[in-house]
């Protein structure tokens, strides 16, 4: 599996796509360890950890740059783009962005614990070098592995709290769908109320529709989708928005959500016709 990888995120670091995952995670980790205990941290596609673009901006110029420029309100924006800039000032340059175990390592506690999940081994061991420099109190373990297959052996933890963020790069689009279904409703099984957070691609949005509908119908747990759209769902344009599906979300992460997911296409959009959308799969019981 290795070595047919093609898929090279530090292309795309800081993209639209990253704002948006990465405001989401540092929503998630505020809202987890709004409770003293800890809990676990788990990441199946780590990657490097921080990321530094060649000269031009690239995808970033649409994302993080563009954000950057702008005047946030929502405080889950603020924190976000300050955390960047804190890396940036640390590295003494402005063309590194951090990848979301940087995130998550920055905001862990000396209560949590984290595992991040790398296939690619040089990639893990760039993450191990990263991690260092992320001052954690947390406890941080990088291993080098099939994040989606060992997802499963960390559950249930034991502090009987979890995060988990599952982040594919859909090389091989179809496939990547229906694994990512099946192992999270796995996880699921054995940890039924872990937090879970999955991010994908929108191209299409009847392809998006039916497979939201089958995890929906394999989980049945609370789940909600936050997506933001730059283009309309039948554009040509490679990727057209970024879908989070979160699953057993911390209360009234929703409503906190609609805001700044709102606030934050309003900075991006680029006037092709996008849109920002937060919606229930599945409420929770009454």
């Amino acid at each position: 599996m290795c070595a047919r990888m093609k898929y090279r995120h530090v292309y795309h670091a800081g993209n639209f796509a990253d704002v948006h995952k990465h405001v989401t995670l540092v929503a998630l980790l505020a809202a987890l360890a709004r409770k003293d205990k800890g809990f676990l941290y788990f990441e199946t596609h780590a990657g490097r950890g921080v990321y530094e673009r060649a000269g031009g901006g690239g995808e970033a110029a649409a994302g993080i740059e563009r954000l950057r420029r702008t005047a946030c309100t929502a405080p889950e924006l603020r924190h976000y783009l300050d955390r960047v800039a804190a890396l940036r000032r640390t590295g003494g340059s402005t063309r590194l962005y951090p990848g979301s175990p940087w995130f998550a390592a920055e905001a862990l506690r000396a209560q949590d614990r984290a595992v991040f999940v790398e296939i690619l081994p040089e990639q893990a061991e760039a993450l191990r070098s990263a991690l260092r420099t992320a001052g954690s109190a947390a406890q941080l373990r990088v291993e080098s592995g099939d994040g989606l297959a060992r997802w499963q052996a960390a559950l249930p933890p034991p502090e009987r709290r979890s995060l988990t963020l599952v982040d594919p790069p859909y090389e091989h689009t179809r496939e990547e769908f229906e694994r990512v279904r099946t192992q999270t409703a796995a996880a699921l099984r054995r940890f039924p109320t872990g937090v879970v957070a999955v991010w994908y691609p929108v191209k299409d949005a009847r392809d998006t529709g039916r497979w939201l509908a089958a995890v929906q119908r394999d989980i049945g747990r609370p789940m909600l989708a936050a997506e933001l759209r730059l283009f309309p769902c039948d554009s040509r344009v490679a990727l057209n928005g970024s879908g989070m599906l979160i699953i057993n979300p911390p209360y009234r992460l929703d409503e906190a959500m609609t805001t700044w997911l709102a606030e934050l296409h309003g900075h991006l959009d680029t006037g092709a016709g996008g849109a920002a959308a937060v919606r229930w799969l599945a409420p929770p019981a009454a």
